[in-house]
């Protein structure tokens, strides 16, 4: 009887220069280059959960989306998310999710899994920077500004 398995290959490109993208220094900018990579069609209508991906020097890396879900909600799966951001080597993350209703005020659900994430970050040596919520009209809440992390 034969065995057979099969053979696991990883590759990482990148279609743009990391070096070349702009470095992250603040919530505003995130939250700029978050609105610029949304669809703004789709903002109020339901939540998307995306991770913003960066080296060492706080390089934009790429912004992957993680899951999109309904109007009041959306699943996180943490093998998929860490699955991106060790594939893509990054050490640095930042959580983003809408709030369809405009409502900037972190729910217990997003506080509880922020902390989730930054546990789990902990064992790969990635630090999460902030978690961005975006509401349709162009404002923003940033966990970090505000104390969360």
């Amino acid at each position: 009887m034969e065995h057979h398995v099969n053979e696991i290959q990883i590759s990482y490109r990148e279609k743009l220069s990391t070096l070349k993208s702009l470095s992250i220094t603040n919530s505003k900018d995130v939250a700029e280059l978050l609105f610029k990579n949304w669809d703004s069609d789709t903002i109020g209508l339901n939540e998307c959960f995306k991770i913003l991906l960066l080296n060492q020097s706080n390089k934009v890396k790429g912004i992957y989306p993680l899951s999109i879900g309904g109007i009041t909600g959306t699943l996180v799966d943490m093998r998929i998310l860490f699955a991106i951001v060790l594939k893509t080597l990054s050490v640095g993350i930042i959580l983003a999710h809408n709030h369809p209703s405009g409502k900037l005020k972190a729910s217990t659900q997003d506080i509880q899994l922020t902390q989730k994430i930054q546990q789990a970050a902990l064992l790969f040596d990635v630090k999460v920077l902030d978690h961005i919520i975006l509401a349709p009209d162009g404002r923003y809440y940033s966990f970090s500004d505000n104390g969360l992390l």
